[in-house]
């Protein structure tokens, strides 16, 4: 398809995500060429990328780059310098969403539930956070995806292991206090939220185990809730994306308490593409192929409004 012209596929990287970004980048790869566009795969991780965007006739760039340096505005920004066309959202979108507590933040301000929380950057506040937000309470690195680093805890007595686990991958360590219920997630593809799913696992919570390996996660499309609150969860998380400049395409994670009252986590710029992927289980239920799917993403790549 000569409209596109030739495409970088921005796959790898050097996050800990990684091996999931790889995956995907092969994935979306794989369809792009399928339907006859020119791609091929650069992985920042092995060579001068940009020098190469530049000097191989690159037109526009599908980035699939999970977590730090593809996911948080860093990559955005040098395609900016280069002028070059990308997919999904600009740099400030992209620096946002990758950071949990400035979105919390921005949520909070705006009227956006998400549970409360307390920043920790040294063992010696750890005490008066988890007092703050109470126990049971989940610990999170603040920039970090598909999970890495999370962990439940019930107690003081984890509390530090816990906190030194997240803050070996991250210099900034969230503590929020954890929703007991049912886990939702609403793909956002351009102007509209595909079919929400609803999550079941038997896990602790959708960790990176039961994202990417475990048979036992279970998948509700339709996620089970009446038509009219499904849909206006899905606006109350196409707001949450807006309200952090995301653009293009996306995915919202949130939960319901045991009162049924929705609770807004985080947003994923550049979600999954894998074989155990939400966005394109989303994509099917409302009857869009993978490759449809994927040239839907390329074609957030030049648009012009996209709010950059």
């Amino acid at each position: 398809m000569k409209r596109y012209g030739k495409v970088a596929v921005l796959l790898g990287g050097t996050s800990a995500e990684r091996p999931i970004s790889l995956r995907s980048g092969q994935a979306v790869l794989a369809s792009l060429q399928r339907q006859g566009i020119d791609a091929q795969a650069l992985d920042p991780a092995q060579r001068d990328t940009l020098g190469r965007l530049e000097a191989e006739g690159f037109d526009r760039a599908f980035i699939m780059l999970h977590g730090r340096g593809g996911e948080d505005g860093t990559i955005q920004g040098a395609l900016e310098t280069l002028g070059m066309p990308y997919t999904g959202s600009g740099v400030l979108g992209s620096a946002l969403a990758m950071d949990k507590h400035r979105t919390k933040l921005v949520w909070q301000a705006t009227g956006i539930p998400s549970p409360p929380a307390r920043i920790v950057r040294a063992a010696a506040e750890l005490a008066q956070a988890a007092e703050a937000v109470g126990f049971p309470l989940i610990v999170k690195p603040v920039h970090e995806g598909s999970s890495i680093g999370m962990r439940r805890v019930d107690g003081p007595d984890a509390l530090e292991a816990a906190w030194r686990e997240a803050a070996a991958v991250d210099a900034e360590v969230l503590l929020e206090r954890w929703i007991e219920g049912e886990e939702y997630t609403v793909a956002i593809l351009g102007e509209r939220a595909l079919p929400v799913i609803r999550l079941e696992t038997p896990r602790d919570f959708y960790d990176y185990e039961a994202k990417y390996h475990s048979d036992q996660t279970r998948y509700h499309i339709p996620c089970g809730l009446p038509e009219a609150r499904e849909q206006a969860l899905a606006a109350m998380a196409r707001e949450a994306f807006l309200a952090v400049g995301a653009s293009g395409w996306g995915r919202v994670d949130l939960m319901f308490d045991a009162e049924g009252r929705p609770w807004f986590l985080e947003v994923n710029t550049v979600p999954g593409m894998t074989d155990h992927s939400l966005v394109p289980m989303a994509a099917r239920a409302a009857g869009m192929d993978f490759d449809a799917l994927v040239r839907a993403i390329l074609d957030t790549s030049i648009r012009e409004d996209d709010g950059r």
